[in-house]
């Protein structure tokens, strides 16, 4: 399957704030990481959440960001990181 982005390609999160059910950690907008895994295409969450059919599928991966540069502060070691599910739609190239 062709997708948008492979494992190993750097992304950022779009820096958009719609309103309703959205999945997208809003720590996480604007920030970069690198696409840990792909998993499939399933329905958009935030149009089932509404009643709606989720459809046309959407492409999901792992992301993978640094913990280190996602806040102010360091709450962590520089080897430390967080990866979250989040859906193609969200994502930009780096």
């Amino acid at each position: 399957m062709d997708t948008k982005f492979k494992v190993g390609d750097p992304v950022r999160v779009k820096h958009k704030f719609p309103p309703g059910h959205i999945r997208t950690p809003l720590y996480l907008r604007g920030k970069s990481g690198v696409i840990d895994r792909y998993f499939g295409r399933f329905r958009n969450p935030e149009d089932l959440a509404y009643g709606k059919d989720g459809l046309p599928l959407c492409e999901l991966y792992w992301v993978k960001f640094p913990l280190n540069g996602l806040w102010d502060h360091n709450p962590g070691k520089d080897a430390d990181s967080v990866v979250v599910e989040i859906f193609e739609h969200w994502l930009d190239p780096a």
